[in-house]
């Protein structure tokens, strides 16, 4: 079953306190979604490391639930 966008947005916010999460559904299909994730956590990662946190955030349901996600991450 495909994750809605508003199921992404919670679990990344919830897992990154204070991060301001921007969701936009790609294909209209619930299954390509893009992100934007500006978030404090991320200061002084490596771009790598602020898209492991994010997609850590999502539990596992990438390749699942969740097909596929375009991600920005921001530090702020």
């Amino acid at each position: 079953m495909p994750m809605a966008a508003h199921d992404i947005e919670a679990a990344i916010a919830g897992a990154l306190p204070g991060a301001v999460v921007e969701i936009t559904d790609l294909a209209g299909d619930g299954d390509h979604y893009a992100a934007v994730v500006t978030a404090p956590q991320f200061a002084g990662l490596s771009r790598v490391a602020q898209q492991r946190l994010v997609y850590n955030a999502l539990g596992g349901r990438m390749g699942g639930a969740l097909h596929a996600l375009k991600l920005t991450t921001i530090a702020c």
